[in-house]
């Protein structure tokens, strides 16, 4: 099989690229560019990020596994793409006082859309595109749709990211690294001879200041509690995310939390532990996966946010896409703009936008 590898230059794309070859795969790697070098940020973001000034590092580490391993290596230029639809949608969702989740988005239409579709216009031809996620794809015979399951090791699972890809994108993908743990990732890496065995792992999307991103003034509003007493002035409702508890620089008798954005008033609402509590949530802009949906409520575990092990909870239809989500137990900072994932046992039912 003819196989293109999204290459990041980090460990996991290359072991993914590796294991494909040592299987007969006839492999390619491919890296997405996304740094548009007119960007002209105020602070200098670290390497270990995906969006990153330092990007030509990474090509670099990737061209030289590729050579490692002898297979060709192409880069295309998807940094337009990137700056219309996910820095553009983060730019957005911040300022209307949500936080969103940029990887999510890039995923279901950078990583594993306008990558692959660069280079089939660039005249490469391949059966499968790959890539290093923790995160295990199936076809469930029975209903005749494809699948995302956890990955196996708990610390390293991805699935959560991958939860918006459709079905024709599913049908065109490798997902190698779902049933391994990242030491024996890393040690296919130091036995492939690679350089990058020990790379650490890129931690976010950007390593720097979110308003190199957003390029905004200061626009001073206030911190109010929940009966709208003011506590205090901020520089804008973009500095803050719901649950942040530094940052503030209120004094209390107990550590404050962002339990609130309210945009219109530009009103930041703080509140106590308890009161960052939410035993239920609603999302829309729904996306399903192993299933075409559902007609009742349902019993599942949820994900709110990447690192969270799913909690249980149920689901219910509120209308053709509106999903109420009511936890057993409470969950801390639900922010709207970030995804619940919703799983049975370790597979991907689907997901939405958190709304309220």
């Amino acid at each position: 099989m003819k196989i293109l590898v999204g290459m990041s230059g980090g460990v996991d794309s290359s072991a993914t690229a590796y294991l494909l070859k040592q299987a007969g795969h006839e492999v390619i790697g491919a890296t997405m560019s996304i740094w548009d070098k007119n960007t002209n940020f105020r602070s200098n973001a670290s390497a270990d990020s995906c969006f990153s000034p330092h990007i030509e590092k990474d090509i670099e580490a990737a061209r030289k596994v590729c050579q490692e391993l002898d297979i060709p290596y192409y880069v295309f230029d998807c940094a337009e793409d990137y700056r219309q639809i996910v820095l553009s949608n983060f730019k957005k969702e911040y300022l209307s006082g949500r936080t969103p989740n940029p990887c999510v988005l890039c995923n279901s239409t950078i990583k594993f859309d306008a990558l692959p579709a660069a280079a089939h216009k660039a005249g490469i031809d391949f059966d499968k595109f790959a890539t290093g996620h923790y995160a295990r794809l199936s076809f469930n015979e029975q209903n005749g749709r494809f699948q995302i399951s956890r990955g196996l090791d708990p610390k390293k699972d991805q699935s959560y990211f991958l939860y918006r890809l459709s079905q024709e994108q599913l049908s065109r993908i490798l997902l190698p690294l779902g049933n391994y743990q990242k030491s024996q990732v890393r040690d296919f890496a130091h036995k492939a001879g690679l350089e990058v065995s020990d790379k650490p792992d890129s931690q976010d999307f950007y390593n720097g200041n979110v308003n190199d991103i957003l390029q905004q003034e200061p626009k001073p509003g206030n911190f109010v509690d929940k009966n709208g007493k003011i506590l205090g002035q901020h520089q804008g409702i973009w500095n803050y995310t719901i649950g942040q508890r530094r940052g503030m620089g209120i004094a209390a008798e107990r550590p404050l939390y962002v339990i609130g954005i309210n945009p219109e008033k530009n009103e930041v609402v703080l509140g106590f532990d308890e009161e960052t509590q939410q035993d239920t949530l609603t999302c829309n802009n729904l996306v399903w996966s192993a299933i075409e949906g559902i007609d009742k409520k349902r019993e599942v575990t949820v994900k709110i946010r990447s690192s969270q092990t799913p909690v249980a909870a149920s689901i219910e239809l509120i209308d053709n896409d509106k999903i109420k989500v009511e936890f057993s137990t409470p969950q801390k900072a639900v922010a709207p703009g970030q995804s619940a994932v919703f799983y049975d046992q370790d597979t991907i039912l689907g997901g939405g936008i958190i709304c309220r």
